[in-house]
């Protein structure tokens, strides 16, 4: 717990360091938000620095000094981190060149994220750490995909990753309710870590609830300036980065059942978009005010603060029910 706690300050300390550095560098290079003409509530946010996910990005590889031995796992998972920050950073990157919200084709975006996904699922079914079983939540059961298990991960993977994007579009919301959904798995992890069968079993756990630490670390590190108002934004640079992260802690952990619940914002955030395209394709009406359902609150009159602040006590909630029933 010791080698945990510390590594958590150290990646907090590192990001709230490399805060002011990346933000005087945003401006230096004008890397800045072009805001969406219909978001009205945030006009005075045009020009906010974004690529602000490279904080937390290169806070969490401060999490290499404190793994032990056998840390393949937790290696893959700030690779996935790495390959789709380099997605986001050319989304955003084209953003900014061109003075708009619009990056990446969406066609394009599909293609980068399936390829890596792709490359993921792969390695979970031939690898012996990982494999084609998934734990069956709230019991000691697994089931055996078999090699249904590569279009599922894809699957999970693209889902997630895009939830986590489309959830970030308030101030801290992205980053807060990451930080609880981190919370909720690292003890889940500490839980599970009980059921590990052999010392490199164990070692593999211990790694990833230790890159959990150092993420919620970095990541609160990243929030002392992303909190409404925001220095900076995080970006698809640190949304899509946060998304791979997110989602191979869980695959990785053979947890993967698990993200629809401890991460239920971001389903919401995702299911509401789904929800107003179809209906509007359909009647040409719409069901929300404006989606994602963050944005509807608001169109509601609601404060962005306290929507963010819903979000991750809900977040929390679910997370505290469900480490109830697993224990």
């Amino acid at each position: 717990m010791k080698n945990y706690l510390i590594s958590f300050l150290v990646c907090f300390i590192v990001s709230v360091i490399l805060g002011p550095l990346v933000i005087s560098l945003s401006k230096k290079f004008k890397a800045s938000q072009t805001i969406l003409h219909y978001v009205e509530a945030h006009k005075d946010k045009d020009g906010t620095p974004t690529m602000g996910g490279i904080i937390f990005i290169l806070s969490i590889l401060f999490s290499f000094c404190f793994f032990s031995s056998n840390f393949q796992l937790a290696m893959i998972a700030i690779s996935v981190m790495f390959a789709y920050a380099i997605l986001g950073f050319l989304d955003d990157f084209i953003k900014i060149k061109f003075k708009q919200n619009l990056g990446l084709k969406p066609y394009q975006k599909i293609i980068g994220q399936l390829g890596i996904s792709i490359i993921i699922a792969f390695f979970v079914y031939y690898s012996n750490l990982v494999g084609s079983k998934i734990i069956i939540p709230f019991t000691d059961l697994y089931i055996d995909l078999g090699w249904w298990i590569i279009p599922f991960i894809i699957f999970v993977y693209l889902a997630m990753v895009n939830s986590v994007n489309l959830t970030d579009g308030l101030d801290g919301l992205a980053g807060g309710v990451s930080f609880a959904y981190l919370a909720g798995f690292i003890a889940l992890l500490l839980i599970y870590e009980k059921n590990a069968m052999t010392p490199n079993e164990i070692n593999e756990t211990q790694n990833l609830i230790t890159l959990c630490f150092s993420s919620i670390g970095a990541i609160l590190g990243f929030l002392c300036f992303n909190v409404n108002k925001a220095k900076i934004f995080m970006g698809d640079t640190g949304s899509l980065a946060l998304g791979g992260l997110l989602t191979s802690i869980a695959v990785f952990s053979k947890t993967t059942l698990l993200i629809p619940l401890i991460g239920i914002m971001f389903v919401c955030s995702a299911i509401s978009v789904i929800i107003q395209v179809l209906y509007f394709k359909k009647t040409k009406k719409r069901i929300f005010l404006m989606a994602p359902l963050h944005h509807h609150f608001e169109k509601k009159g609601v404060h962005e603060n306290r929507i963010t602040f819903v979000y991750i006590v809900i977040t929390v909630i679910v997370s505290a029910l469900v480490i109830v029933i697993t224990i």
